[in-house]
């Protein structure tokens, strides 16, 4: 079976990243991880990627003067690897439109809240002072605005008595690796692809979207 390339993106311990590689160690996973490139030079994900034998790569936004410049590094890193799908995995950097527009429909965010609800930072915060029932996360292809585009899927996951923004936080996480790999999977296999703004998916079991409800 031919894998589709994939770059994943981060800036920190690469959590979910650990998530998409390990899926990825399943003959049947229809991606292969070419790189993980970081922004940032100390990022503890590289040296989790280096272990798995994946290629790293370093481009450092400090060392352009300005956003663009460090884009089209970046792009040019990513082209060098051959990838054909970008997976944004804690990437801390907010992409410019030439950069999302430039990997249309081939750059993929996970986000821990429930989309639309709770764009932008400390989600688990806000669904706490917010009185929901039901938290989770959501995968989408990225879009310029942020935290915004069309929906593959999303995980669902219980509001409990007593929960803080870290237990809240634990549970949506653990609700994170698994989707994230599932809508990869999906996106790299070409059974999530995007119609009118929304995503279509050719995939029987899900019908027509994807919505996991962990039971944990």
């Amino acid at each position: 079976m031919a894998k589709t390339k994939i770059a994943v993106l981060i800036s920190g311990r690469g959590s979910n990243m650990q998530a998409l590689v390990e899926a990825a160690k399943d003959e049947d996973f229809p991606a292969e991880i070419v790189l993980v490139a970081s922004n940032n030079p100390d990022a503890a994900g590289l040296e989790i990627a280096r272990a798995a034998g994946i290629e790293t790569e370093v481009v450092d936004h400090r060392e352009y003067d300005d956003r663009e410049a460090f884009e089209e590094a970046l792009d040019s890193t990513i082209k060098l690897y051959g990838a054909r799908i970008v997976c944004l995995a804690g990437f801390m950097r907010i992409l410019t439109p030439w950069f999302t527009e430039r990997w249309r429909d081939l750059l993929i965010n996970i986000h821990p809240s429930l989309l639309p609800a709770f764009k932008g930072l400390h989600t688990h915060e806000r669904a706490l002072e917010a009185g929901v029932r039901i938290h989770g996360c959501t995968v989408h292809y990225v879009r310029p605005e942020m935290d915004d585009g069309p929906i593959i899927g999303q995980a669902a996951v219980p509001v409990l008595h007593g929960d803080t923004a870290e237990t809240l936080g634990e549970r949506v996480l653990h609700a994170e690796h698994a989707l994230y790999a599932q809508c990869v999977a999906l996106a790299c296999s070409g059974k999530a692809r995007v119609a009118g703004e929304r995503v279509r998916l050719q995939v029987r079991e899900f019908g027509a979207e994807l919505l996991m409800n962990p039971h944990d």
